[in-house]
């Protein structure tokens, strides 16, 4: 399947698809952290998500999207934890074997829920050309369907939901951010987001130590290599190359953020809003706190993207 970047059509299409199995989840508000920023502050929720993540939208529409004859052979991923998790938990939804590709190193807990999930696990070293040989390999033996974390048009148009759900929860945002990884969530939501409200703002959160998107965008071709250096495992991924272009092509602005700063905010959150929330999913919130001038007087929407944590391994 060529990767392409979904149409808005296709965004739609993903939420009726999914409708039937994702969970609507809620905006939060708090008043002490408009009061902090100086602006009107919408936190979509994310972590509540089935599987405690965003990622089950684009793994569910990936796999009601298959055809009967391709659904028989099951599907297969790599993922550091919630993708890997999402794509078994659709993957039981319909009845199919779901193969996951675990590198090395990934979160004990996310790793201890994809095999909850019911998938069957792989390793392999913690690389991404590692992750994809095993990928393949796998797709020889058992006929297995890819679904690609991020790089993938039937997973982008799932992500894309979110925007959808989130723009008609709260009417009148300014400005929308989420964690950037590889890119998948913010290319849906950009396209989606620009289908209803032209103007809206888009940013991307993401930590200095995996900021191969920042400086891909700035030096204007992407990145190939990279070692990130960041404890936020679910951003580590290089942004895929159809993602990149939605990000140049609907002007997203990414912000980069400090470890310090993002652990300050994941801590931030779980004090005022009373929310678990992964430290990727913080990165949004140390943006805005890092650039409140800019944003101050803005309705923006903050996307916290998973909740699963490993309580053991904080940082603190």
């Amino acid at each position: 399947m060529s990767v392409r970047l979904p149409n808005p059509d296709e965004i739609r299409d993903a939420a009726a698809r999914i409708a039937p199995h994702a969970v609507v989840t809620p905006v939060l508000r708090h008043e002490a952290l408009d009061a902090m920023v100086g602006a009107q502050l919408y936190f979509k929720c994310e972590n509540l998500q089935r599987g405690g993540a965003f990622k089950f939208r684009g793994a569910c529409n990936a796999v009601w999207s298959l055809s009967d004859d391709e659904a028989r052979h099951g599907v297969v991923t790599h993922s550091s934890g919630n993708h890997g998790n999402a794509l078994a938990m659709a993957a039981a939804t319909r009845g199919v074997t779901a193969h996951v590709i675990v590198p090395e190193g990934a979160v004990r807990a996310k790793v201890e829920a994809i095999e909850r999930a019911g998938a069957t696990l792989h390793r392999c070293a913690p690389s991404i050309a590692a992750r994809e040989a095993k990928a393949a390999e796998i797709q020889q033996a058992t006929g297995a369907v890819l679904v690609h974390p991020y790089a993938d048009t039937r997973v982008m148009a799932g992500q894309g939901t979110l925007a959808l759900e989130f723009l008609r929860q709260s009417e009148g945002l300014d400005a929308i951010i989420t964690p950037i990884g590889g890119g998948g969530l913010q290319a849906g939501c950009a396209i989606a987001a620009h289908s209803i409200s032209p103007d809206i703002a888009m940013y991307g959160a993401e930590p200095s130590g995996a900021a191969d998107a920042a400086q891909s965008l700035a030096q204007g071709a992407r990145i190939e290599r990279f070692a990130p250096d960041t404890v936020c495992d679910g951003l580590r991924a290089l942004v895929g190359e159809p993602n990149l272009q939605a990000l140049r092509d609907h002007r997203v602005a990414v912000v980069t953020v400090s470890d310090a700063e993002t652990i300050a905010a994941m801590r931030m959150l779980w004090q005022t809003l009373k929310l678990v929330v992964e430290v990727s999913s913080a990165t949004v919130l140390a943006a805005v706190l890092q650039q409140r001038e800019h944003f101050a007087g803005r309705r923006v929407g903050l996307v916290l993207t998973g909740g699963n944590v490993d309580i053991d391994a904080l940082p603190w």
